[in-house]
């Protein structure tokens, strides 16, 4: 929650919602837009039925001579969504429903375009369909002219290098590069940069977003056993570093290794009930049915959860011929 409300904070700013168009939406159309109309958009809607929804932050900006609309998802991606583009479907769903609602389409009375980005700063890579069409099961026969499309763009942060991000003079990717940083004296170093760019009067309000990002959110999640003296001020968190760089460069190695050692046990034994499940399947496949056909070997060693394992273990005691358990195997696979 402190992530979330911390990156909000950030990307309430319009010099972040430029710098993140300019320096990772590498399309045409973004070379035509006018970035001194951004204006942020009420993200509260309410759909037909009476229920509310909220999502993130949604702006407009002029393209040309017409309103385009981004849509911002800032929910802190920790973990993959495999159903994102779905979710971000609905919104903009809710979005037009909003803009026809309050008359606010052009004379025309066409929809605006609406550009979808998440941004996502998980460990594992983002392996969730980026269209919506690809969450739909093809079906011959002329279906595939009913199945919808909505992709989105994805600022996959973890993707991108120190040596990628450096030469690059934007607020974004110095936000990127502190959140791949592996010490302190890597958040020192870009502080510098982040210091010179935000100097002047009018920076104020983003300055104390970074601060506050820094203090409440990027160094206690690097640090969670250290106490993070009050600051208010980005060159307060330059001082603080310089003077103990050393000393938390040190306990931030202790705290790494001693996680590295943990989730690698967590890990291990993971893998271990895992293994442990598909042996007991296939154990029950070769008790009632005599044998294990190699496919079927096959298709349960390839299973990744528990709860598949042990839901498949329930069909291999009760289906009554080895062909209805190969019927139900890829569905338990899917599931």
């Amino acid at each position: 929650m402190e992530h979330d409300a911390s990156y909000k904070l950030l990307f309430a700013h319009p010099r972040m919602v430029e710098d993140l168009l300019r320096g990772f939406i590498h399309e045409a159309w973004v070379d035509e837009v006018d970035f001194t109309t951004l204006e942020r958009v009420s993200g509260s809607y309410v759909s037909d039925d009476l229920r509310d929804r909220e999502d993130d932050m949604v702006w407009r900006v002029r393209w040309g001579a017409d309103w385009l609309y981004i849509y911002l998802l800032l929910e802190f991606q920790a973990t993959v969504d495999r159903y994102m583009a779905l979710r971000l479907m609905v919104y903009i769903g809710l979005l037009y429903q909003s803009l026809i609602q309050a008359r606010q389409l052009p004379p025309a009375g066409k929809l605006p375009p609406v550009v979808p980005i998440v941004l996502y700063n998980g460990r594992r890579r983002w392996m969730a369909p980026r269209d919506v069409a690809t969450l739909i099961e093809a079906i011959p026969g002329g279906l595939a002219h009913y199945r919808p499309r909505l992709r989105y763009a994805l600022l996959e942060e973890r993707r991108y290098t120190e040596r990628e991000l450096a030469p690059l003079h934007h607020l974004v990717a110095v936000l990127v590069r502190l959140e791949n940083s592996r010490d302190p004296a890597d958040i020192q170093q870009v502080l510098r940069a982040l210091v010179d760019w935000l100097h002047a009067p009018e920076d104020d309000s983003l300055r104390r977003a970074f601060t506050v990002w820094l203090r409440r959110v990027l160094l206690p999640a690097r640090l969670p056993q250290v106490p993070i003296p009050a600051v208010h001020d980005l060159v307060e968190i330059q001082t603080m570093l310089a003077e103990r760089v050393v000393e938390w460069t040190q306990q931030w190695k202790e705290i790494g290794l001693r996680e590295g050692h943990r989730e690698g046990r967590r890990e291990g034994l993971q893998q271990g009930q895992l293994q442990e499940a598909r042996t007991m399947v296939l154990e029950a496949v070769r008790v009632r049915f005599g044998k294990v056909p190699r496919d079927i070997r096959a298709a349960v060693q390839r299973l990744e959860t528990r709860d598949t394992l042990h839901a498949l273990l329930r069909q291999a005691m009760t289906c009554p011929t080895l062909e209805t358990f190969r019927d139900v195997l890829p569905s338990a696979q899917g599931s």
